[in-house]
């Protein structure tokens, strides 16, 4: 009598102890794997959901994630994409709490010169952003010419005009790391 509500109340204890650890062990668990998310891996989870991007100058771009590299995104506003590199990003709105990662065929995902070399074969025309992005930032209409490991040639050329030798106004050298954003009209699939 006595006894069946001590061993009852041992039970109860017990049992609410192995409740408490075995929450401990489940909250431990979500930690790790929180931790072991990359942004990229996010950013891969968006689909076509509309995210806001504000690069660093304070420029923001709303549009759809349709590219995700290990270096870079491509953002599709309208009938405009924009290479960005993930370093050029102050932050990101509307990512959600998903996460996926790269599919296996990508043993390693794409660089940012790999994704500069598809614009350059393509001869894509593009806008180069450097600097900031707003406010005093350099901006730089050509071709890409050349892609290096970490630098690409743009060749310069006039607005609507195609790149020709006797068009070309000048050929810049841009390091990877003042890149900010690069825009196209109508760009090649990366």
């Amino acid at each position: 009598m006595r006894w069946d509500s001590l061993f009852n109340d041992l039970e109860a204890q017990f049992l609410a102890e192995r409740a408490l650890e075995r929450e401990a062990e489940i909250t431990e668990r979500a930690r790790v794997e929180l931790a072991a998310i990359q942004l990229a891996d996010r950013l891969r989870a968006v689909g076509a959901a509309r995210v806001k991007v504000v690069l660093s100058g304070g420029a923001t771009l709303l549009g759809a994630i349709t590219h995700v590299g290990s270096e870079w995104l491509v953002l599709t506003e309208g009938i405009r994409q924009w290479l960005i590199p993930f370093p050029s990003v102050l932050s990101y709105q509307g990512l959600g709490r998903l996460a996926q990662q790269a599919t296996p065929r990508l043993q390693r995902p794409l660089g940012m010169a790999t994704a500069l070399r598809a614009l350059a074969r393509d001869r894509a025309s593009v806008v180069v952003h450097l600097g900031t992005f707003a406010n005093g930032g350099l901006e730089l209409s050509g071709v890409i010419d050349r892609v290096g490991r970490d630098h690409f040639d743009v060749a310069v050329v006039q607005d609507g005009e195609v790149r020709r030798a006797g068009q070309v106004a000048s050929v810049v050298t841009v390091p990877f790391g003042s890149l900010v954003a690069l825009s196209s009209i109508s760009g090649p699939e990366l």
